[in-house]
């Protein structure tokens, strides 16, 4: 199949004219649901993201007990990672966490809906390692609008957001930024206990500035 000579050969633009004429064609062919998964590997290879995720989404309603549901879930994550991805991060190696996380949030729903619904999934491992560094972006996120907020002296939304980091990032390398910003804010807002508190576990788990495994946090920071 001609479709399938493009795609090995990474020919994604032939492979995808192929592709849409068939499914043009033959829309309800023997071999009509490979041939669109073929076609939005091709758009996901060509970063035509929005045609990928539309045709997922279009594949998924249409053929919700599909046998490869765990690979449309899978590429659908991929694809929202893809559309996360900005010029200046691929072109230059520049890492624009600060950029808006809505793909990564839904990468990593799909990621989670994957490894939950079919953990036998070949694609499963893959996708818990993914998830963790999304955890990591999402968690630098938060740091970062926390950041943006103290300099501009709003105090309550730094602790807002670093909230956020301790509660559903602890285990990523944004806690202690984190924490050193809530100090700062609690300290500017004349709040002495929750400043103590936060400054306790800031001690208890990186005592000489090295980061170690949280323990006992919830212990001190009481919210």
């Amino acid at each position: 199949m001609e479709a399938q000579k493009a795609l090995t050969s990474a020919n994604y633009e032939n492979a995808t004219d192929i592709l849409e004429a068939l499914d043009s064609r033959y829309p309800f062919g023997a071999h009509s649901d490979q041939v669109q998964m073929d076609l939005i590997y091709a758009y996901y290879k060509r970063d035509e993201t929005a045609l990928a995720l539309a045709n997922i989404d279009r594949f998924i309603r249409l053929n919700p007990t599909h046998e490869d549901l765990d690979y449309l879930y899978y590429l659908r994550g991929l694809t929202h990672l893809a559309t996360d991805q900005q010029f200046f991060q691929n072109l230059f190696g520049i890492d624009r966490y600060n950029r808006d996380p809505s793909h990564s949030l839904q990468a990593f729903k799909d990621f989670n809906y994957l490894i939950k619904s079919y953990p036998n999934s070949q694609y499963a491992t893959d996708a818990r390692l993914r998830m963790i560094a999304i955890k990591d972006r999402l968690a630098r996120y938060e740091v970062s609008v926390a950041e943006w907020y103290m300099e501009r002296d709003a105090y309550i939304a730094p602790i807002n957001r670093t909230k956020l980091v301790l509660n559903n990032y602890p285990d990523t390398s944004s806690v202690q930024p984190a924490l050193n910003i809530m100090i700062n804010a609690y300290d500017e807002l004349g709040l002495v206990e929750p400043k103590e508190n936060a400054e306790k576990v800031l001690l208890l788990n990186f005592p000489d500035g090295q980061e170690v495994k949280l323990s006992n946090i919830w212990s001190f920071l009481d919210w």
